[in-house]
């Protein structure tokens, strides 16, 4: 069973690199602020649904998709009610770190698969959100900061931070499935998978992988 992976993500891709699986990379296309301009207000988890719905859909949609199963992904970082995406600049990053540090938000993730076996009518496929709470260290130096940012790391990541390279040194702890706060929750894609008719280990295609 082929896993096709809508993300450019490549903490995505190691999460299922390390499961034993060697997915299919096909990026997505989608223009995220339409989508969102389109869909009214929306919660943290309708949002990252949303987002991961769209990508995971305009994959399966295309000509070139392999059959398989298609994984569309979105994370937000949640705090004090608002949500925030990638910072893209050092600025951004720097303001988004002197509010975060000694504090704790919510990071939610966004999964959605579809079946691209049998072809789809648009609006196939299963979906689900899970968080968890990220607490970030109180003792955080203005020249660490720096320093992180200046790696550009986290640049590309929503909240600005991440916790499986440089930034895991700043987490404090974390409530909930650390695979979430990666971007990608693999007890959730398993029960996805099984809504679809797959069983986890079809996925298994790695060497080292159990058969």
């Amino acid at each position: 069973m082929q896993l096709i992976l809508a993300s450019t993500s490549p903490a995505r891709l190691a999460v299922l690199r390390a499961a034993g699986i060697e997915p299919i990379v096909r990026p997505s296309s989608v223009d995220e602020d339409a989508v969102l301009a389109g869909a009214g207000e929306l919660s943290p988890a309708e949002t990252v649904l949303t987002l991961a719905r769209a990508k995971a859909l305009a994959v399966a949609d295309g000509d070139d998709c392999p059959d398989g199963i298609v994984l569309g992904g979105d994370s937000m970082f949640e705090l004090d009610g608002k949500i925030y995406g990638k910072p893209h600049t050092a600025e951004v990053a720097r303001q988004r770190w002197q509010m975060q540090r000694g504090r704790t938000g919510t990071l939610w993730s966004g999964h959605w698969l579809v079946d691209r076996r049998a072809g789809h009518d648009g609006d196939a496929g299963v979906g689900a959100v899970k968080s968890a709470e990220v607490t970030f260290v109180d003792d955080l130096r203005d020249d660490e900061m720096d320093a992180y940012i200046a790696s550009g790391e986290p640049l590309q990541v929503a909240g600005a931070f991440t916790i499986d390279s440089l930034g895991g040194a700043f987490i404090e702890r974390i409530a909930g499935d650390p695979s979430t706060v990666i971007g990608i929750s693999l007890p959730t894609l398993r029960q996805l998978a099984g809504e679809l008719g797959v069983r986890w280990h079809e996925f298994w295609n790695r060497a080292g992988a159990a058969s």
